[in-house]
């Protein structure tokens, strides 16, 4: 394996752990915590900021997977219909699946802080329900099974 190459492959690693570890953390430490402050008002205002931080830090990591991703493609020739080649294709659909989803969750997060400052709380919680309650788990369960898929392209 090449010098650059093993770098390619723990950004690319770092990418997927940064991106599904954040997601692990906020829905299943931070947001049950969230749910103990009482002012709708204040609750609020702390899941905009998690959640505007969140998705602030992992999308330079999201960029570095798709980048890393194609670059280690492209280099490992997973092109025709072998079994390993499947599930390369496998891994860039679930990858697409879960960017889909992020800019779907950044949206919600944009409308919800657009109610919130006009002190529309009620259509600010409507907008930010759907994030914990489907969105994160989705994209933890496909992070999950994608980084399951990359252990069996490396051969483990």
């Amino acid at each position: 394996m090449s010098g650059l190459l093993i770098y390619v492959i723990f950004f690319h690693v770092l990418g997927a752990i940064v991106w599904v570890g954040g997601m692990i953390a906020i829905r299943f430490a931070v947001h049950p915590s969230l749910q103990n402050i009482s002012d709708d008002q204040i609750r609020l205002a702390r899941i905009l900021e998690i959640t505007g931080r969140l998705f602030a830090l992992v999308l330079p990591f999201i960029l570095l997977l798709i980048a890393t991703g194609l670059y280690m493609a492209h280099v490992f020739g997973f092109r025709g219909h072998t079994d390993l080649s499947v599930v390369v294709h496998v891994k860039e659909a679930i990858w697409l699946v879960m960017t889909i989803n992020y800019a779907v969750m950044v949206w919600l997060r944009f409308k919800a802080q657009s109610y919130y400052l006009s002190a529309n709380y009620l259509m600010a919680k409507k907008y930010l329900a759907p994030i914990p309650k489907y969105l994160l788990p989705l994209n933890i369960f496909l992070g999950i099974l994608a980084l399951y898929f990359g252990l069996v392209l490396r051969g483990f």
